[in-house]
C-alpha cells in the first residue's frame, strides 16, 4: 500500500471514530445535546487536553464507561494510524535514497549510451523508439508526473533535475555517452544544453528540438549534429501522406507493427572487425541475420544504393540495413564491437 492510501485509511480512521464517539454521546444523552457538544466532547477526550465537560459526563456512570472505553480504543486506533502513516513516510524516504543512490551507481556504470533531456511528449516517444531498439538509455527529468509515465516504458534509468544543470549532466554520465537527445520545451534551454554537453564530450552526437526555425546556425554553432523541428517533420508527413501515401502506410507498418521489431538502421564496420575487407556475402548480414541491405556509405559521405553481394566491405563504412532489431544488435555486434579486439 503506498504513502497516499495510507493516509486516506488514517483520516477516514479518525473521522470514523471522532464520528462514532459523538452518535455514542448523541445516544446516552437522548438526543439533547447539541450535535457540535458532542463532537467537542470526543475530540477533548481523544486528545486528553482536558478543557472541560460540555456535556455533563461526570456522575452518570455510563456516560463515563463509554468515555473510558473510547478514550482507550479510540486513542489506540489514532495513535495506530499516525504511527503508520510515520513509518510509511520514513520507510518510502529511506527506500527512495537507496534507489537513487543504487541507480546513479548502475548510470557511473554505463558506456556508449544514449541521454534524453526531457520526459514530455516528444522525449516520451523518443524514448520508445530507443527502447525498442535495445539501446541503453538515460532520462533526465524533473517533473515527477512524465517521469511515472516514462518509467511506463520499461526499467528506464533515469536522473530527476533540470537538465540545464551540469551536476545532472555528470550524473546521467555525460562523458561516457555516445549521444544526447534535447527535447526540452524551451528552446533556449535545448541550447544551452547544447553547449554544455559539447563542452563537456567533444565526440558526442547532440540532437536537439527546435521550435524556432532561426534558432538552427546557432545551435549548429553550439555544437548539435542534427536538429530537428517537429513542425517541419509534421508538415512533411502531412504532404507525404497526399503525395506518397502507399510510401508512408508501409513505413507506418514497419515501425508501428503489432511485432514492433522491424527496423531500419545503421551499422559500421570497425576497423580491426574481422568483416574487414570481406565481400558484403561473406559477412553473413542477409543469410545469418537476415538483414536487407539498403545502402552502403563511405567515409566520404559518398551514398551506394543497393550495393551489390561483391562489394568490398571498409573499416569507416556505414552499411544502412532493414530486419528484425534482435538480429540487428547481432549484426552490430560483429561489424562493430570486435575493434577492440574481443
Amino acid at each position: 500500500m503506498n504513502i497516499k492510501k495510507r493516509l486516506y485509511l488514517v483520516i477516514l480512521s479518525i473521522f470514523f471514530v471522532i464520528l462514532a464517539g459523538s452518535t455514542g454521546y448523541y445516544i446516552i444523552f437522548g438526543g439533547q445535546p447539541k450535535i457540535i457538544d458532542c463532537v467537542y466532547m470526543t475530540v477533548v477526550s481523544l486528545t486528553t487536553v482536558g478543557y472541560g465537560e460540555v456535556i455533563e459526563i461526570t456522575g452518570n456512570v455510563p456516560a463515563q464507561i463509554y468515555t473510558m472505553v473510547l478514550i482507550t480504543f479510540g486513542m489506540g486506533i489514532i495513535l495506530y494510524g499516525i504511527s503508520t502513516l510515520t513509518a510509511s513516510i520514513v520507510e518510502g524516504e529511506i527506500s527512495g535514497i537507496l534507489r537513487k543512490t543504487k541507480m546513479l551507481k548502475q548510470i557511473q556504470k554505463l558506456k556508449n549510451h544514449i541521454i534524453v533531456c526531457g520526459g514530455g511528449e516528444t522525449g516520451r516517444l523518443v524514448l520508445v523508439e530507443l527502447v525498442k531498439n535495445k539501446e541503453q538509455v538515460v532520462l533526465i527529468e524533473q517533473d515527477e508526473e512524465n517521469i511515472e509515465r516514462c518509467k511506463a516504458i520499461g526499467d528506464l534509468l533515469y536522473v530527476k533535475g533540470d537538465a540545464t544543470e551540469d551536476e545532472n549532466l555528470f550524473a546521467a554520465g555525460i562523458e561516457n555517452a555516445i549521444g544526447i537527445i534535447i527535447t526540452l520545451a524551451s528552446d533556449k534551454d535545448n541550447l544551452y544544453v547544447t553547449m554544455s554537453a559539447r563542452m563537456h564530450n567533444s565526440q558526442i552526437r547532440i540532437i536537439s528540438r527546435m521550435i524556432d526555425q532561426k534558432l538552427e546556425p546557432k545551435l549548429k554553432k553550439a555544437g548539435a549534429d542534427s536538429v530537428v523541428s517537429p513542425n517541419s517533420i509534421g508538415a512533411m508527413r502531412m504532404a507525404s501522406e497526399m503525395i506518397r501515401p502507399t510510401v508512408v502506410y508501409f513505413l507506418d507498418k514497419m515501425l508501428r507493427s503489432n511485432r514492433g521489431d522491424l527496423r531500419v538502421h545503421q551499422i559500421t564496420v570497425a576497423e580491426h572487425s574481422r568483416f574487414t575487407g570481406k565481400r558484403l556475402n561473406e559477412s553473413g548480414l542477409k543469410d545469418k541475420f537476415g538483414l536487407l541491405v539498403l545502402a552502403a556509405r563511405y567515409q566520404n559521405d559518398e551514398i551506394k544504393f543497393n550495393p551489390p553481394p561483391s562489394q568490398t566491405l571498409k573499416a569507416g563504412m556505414t552499411l544502412i540495413v532493414m530486419g528484425e532489431v534482435e538480429n540487428i544488435v547481432r549484426a552490430k555486434n560483429a561489424l562493430e564491437l570486435l575493434e577492440t579486439g574481443q
